[in-house]
């Protein structure tokens, strides 16, 4: 049993998933955190007053659900909070960040002993999907691996991102759930999109594992959702091309959206952002711009 007075914070990096054409399989964890703090404690918390604090409630009751059940052990009552950086709804993991957040401190708390592939694994029951998962809780560049028949997480390569590499993260001022954006995709695809993105979404890799980044030009087109979605996020497709014609090396609507987010270098950064929020601001949308560095490192115990 643990001692009343632990309480174990975990920082967990938001990412950027998809990567254009890496449908549910490409994930960059980006240096902006969520924090989740974990303590024992008895009874429940009581009900959050906010929309947002309810879903993270939820959320939080789902992912200790999945920690009892996977390690085997009875259920525990405990405390928790929850702060940061990452905003929700805006295609930046903060789902992730809550998911991650709470198992990495159920763990420490417990010992249970839990890998991070363990962790991931867990997450991306929770979530459906690994991209997100694998970013913020290996860091890094990942190419997640599921099961073709079960679903199940199988394992994930990662890459480290070198610093002097910026990604543009533009987020207009528009809530975009990821259900309500998976609810805009088509339930078949033509032969030909599958293809075309297939052949984008290797290339991307390829080019991202080799370091020659002045190949990702033409590399993030994709054929599976983001002709659903950016139509969703008025000027959100212009503002990838405006930030590509400012000199980024390329972009790509972030997870389901509405954040954009443009690939580029320090020096051409913040030409790239302004040329990005003056593509929203032309569309009548307000737009936060942040320019982050890729987290190497992932969940983090503090």
């Amino acid at each position: 049993m643990s001692s009343p007075a632990e309480t174990f914070t975990v920082r967990v990096p938001g990412s950027t998933s998809n990567c254009g054409a890496g449908f549910d399989t490409l994930g960059l964890a980006l240096q902006i955190y969520n924090r989740v703090s974990i303590s024992p404690a008895d009874g429940v918390d009581p009900m959050p007053a906010s929309p947002d604090d309810r879903r993270a409630q939820a959320m939080v009751s789902e992912t200790a659900a999945a920690f009892f059940r996977t390690t085997g052990r009875a259920s525990e009552g405990f405390s928790y909070h929850i702060s940061g950086e990452v905003p929700p709804a805006r295609g930046l993991g903060s789902s992730v960040t809550v998911i991650a957040g709470v198992l990495g401190g159920l763990n420490a708390l417990h010992r249970t002993g839990l890998n991070r592939d363990d962790l991931v694994r867990v997450a991306t029951e929770i979530e459906g999907h690994p991209d997100n998962a694998s970013a913020g809780i290996l860091g890094g560049f990942c190419v997640a691996r599921c099961d073709p028949t079960t679903g199940n997480y199988l394992d994930a390569v990662r890459f480290s991102i070198p610093s002097h590499l910026v990604f543009v993260v533009v987020s207009p001022q528009i809530e975009l759930l990821t259900k309500e954006s998976r609810g805009a995709l088509p339930g078949f695809l033509p032969y030909t999109d599958a293809v075309r993105s297939i052949n984008s979404a290797a290339y991307f890799v390829a080019a991202i594992s080799s370091g020659d980044y002045g190949r990702l030009s033409a590399a993030a087109g994709d054929f599976m959702h983001e002709p659903y979605r950016l139509p969703k996020i008025p000027g959100a497709r212009a503002a990838i091309a405006a930030g590509k014609a400012a000199g980024a090396f390329t972009g790509w609507l972030s997870g389901s959206g509405s954040s954009v987010l443009c690939m580029t270098t320090v020096d051409d950064s913040a030409r790239v952002g302004a040329a990005m929020s003056e593509a929203f601001m032309a569309a009548g949308v307000a737009s936060d711009v942040r320019r982050l560095a890729a987290d190497n490192e992932g969940l983090r115990l503090e």
